[in-house]
């Protein structure tokens, strides 16, 4: 069989003048699409195996083509191939190579399909996979910060809202909040992978194919649930990368919200935890300083997250039925969010492992700021025959009692206490000890020292 020596573009023979260097620049995505390149040939290979399978090519044929498609996987995957933007992407450069190794039956590989289905059908691979490494991150992260909160447990913080003192937490509790932040971004991204399932190869174009394929052959050998509706829609559906843009979004916005929390934990204002030397810089004209520049990184890199899935949503909105060129910026949108949130989550994880909580510093700021008058007006409630309000009002002139003589509400004495209420025993001084206050939170869901053990339970058995 006679190679093919023709060096033009695969439309070169309607097309008769080359194209222009400036157009050939904008116009190429090799340098993008490159990543696409095991996808691609694995499409191809379940592509040709199916062509075979409905008689649509011979035997030899359809080994000459996986033969040729294995050898230039490898001739990749080594860096012994040239990839040129004369043929503008992955999937054009290697059915190019493809004729080079064995002639002109390479040919046969494009029959019964379009780059149109062919890029969605690599893409989508390529977003599952991606999807699922993020997941196994997701799972780093909240082991990470499991064994944390198990450290944890007894180590009492006032909770803020405000960022006012409000009532005494956990600091295992406040950990455990943001597991399920990264819960949820799992299921996010898990139920992306369950809309995103179908195999959009044999669509062609935009209309389908006159050839007898087996879109069902396809969509079990490439790991897909069911085949594409609808021809059109295939084409120029981007939704999954709209929703995998959008996990990323808020995956990433619970990571800046944790970082900008810690970064405040960390000022000399609070000092409510300490960092490691291992995750931080110092100053250039300030010899003192330790600076929490990887927590900055973090909080910033959300920013590029909404820029990202904003950019899509821009280039979509808009965009009429079935495929336009705009589409090729999807791929670039989609490889940049992905490295970000795994450089995020990667970097998350080591800092995990690299701070601690000043304990000390976390209670005498728990001491302060009368955080048991809650607590106080539960009991006037359940002991009093009180409503709530009413409590409440009590409660309200106790602390301004306190703040009168310059005391917290447990260092008022059981006789300055009866200045507001007369009923009160000496059993309500329990009330004001803040371990109290902790394991009296047995709502479901609560601060209890027990709510806190059987949650951690529950977290590690959700995460084997």
């Amino acid at each position: 069989m006679s190679k093919n020596k023709n060096n033009k573009a695969i439309w070169g023979v309607r097309i008769k003048k080359a194209t222009s260097s400036a157009f050939e620049k904008i116009g190429s995505s090799i340098d993008i699409d490159k990543r696409l390149y095991k996808e691609d040939i694995k499409v191809s290979k379940v592509h040709v195996e199916m062509l075979f399978k409905q008689k649509i090519i011979s035997f030899k044929i359809k080994n000459k083509i996986i033969y040729g498609l294995e050898k230039i996987e490898k001739e990749i995957k080594n860096n012994k191939i040239h990839l040129t933007k004369k043929y503008e992407d992955i999937h054009m450069n290697i059915e190019k190579r493809l004729f080079e190794i064995i002639g002109d039956e390479a040919g046969y590989i494009h029959t019964a399909r379009s780059r149109n289905d062919q890029v969605i059908t690599d893409f989508k691979i390529w977003v599952k996979s991606s999807t699922e490494e993020i997941c196994l991150k997701i799972d780093k992260i909240i082991t990470s910060t499991l064994k944390l909160a198990e450290k944890n447990i007894y180590t009492i913080m006032p909770g803020f809202t405000h960022f006012k003192n409000a009532q005494a937490i956990s600091f295992a509790h406040y950990l455990l909040a943001y597991i399920e932040m990264f819960n949820r971004d799992k299921r996010r991204f898990n139920n992306n992978l369950v809309s995103l399932n179908e195999n959009p190869l044999g669509v062609a174009a935009l209309s389908g194919t006159t050839f007898n394929i087996n879109r069902n052959y396809t969509t079990k050998k490439l790991g897909f649930k069911k085949p594409t509706n609808n021809s059109i829609d295939t084409v120029s559906d981007r939704d999954f990368v709209l929703d995998y843009l959008y996990a990323i979004s808020v995956c990433s916005m619970h990571i800046s919200r944790i970082a900008e929390e810690l970064i405040i934990w960390n000022s000399d204002a609070y000092n409510l935890i300490g960092l490691s030397d291992k995750i931080v810089t110092g100053s250039s004209i300030m010899p003192q300083k330790k600076n929490p520049d990887v927590l900055e990184y973090l909080r910033g890199k959300s920013g590029i997250s909404y820029g990202n899935l904003f950019s899509m949503l821009t280039i979509l909105k808009g965009l009429p039925l079935s495929y336009f060129k705009d589409l090729q910026d999807d791929k670039e949108i989609v490889f940049k969010a992905n490295d970000t949130i795994k450089d995020c989550l990667i970097i998350l994880d080591e800092f995990l492992k690299n701070f601690y909580p000043n304990k000390k510093q976390m209670l005498e700021l728990a001491n302060t700021g009368h955080i048991t008058a809650t607590d106080l007006a539960d009991y006037l409630v359940k002991n009093y025959s009180m409503s709530f309000r009413k409590a409440y009002e009590k409660t309200s002139a106790i602390v301004n009692l306190a703040e009168k003589k310059k005391k917290n509400l447990s260092q008022l004495s059981l006789e300055e206490l009866k200045i507001i209420e007369p009923k009160l025993t000496n059993k309500v001084l329990t009330v004001f000890d803040l371990k109290n206050s902790i394991k009296s939170k047995k709502s479901y869901g609560g601060t209890s020292f027990e709510n806190i053990k059987r949650m951690i339970m529950k977290y590690k058995k959700q995460n084997d």
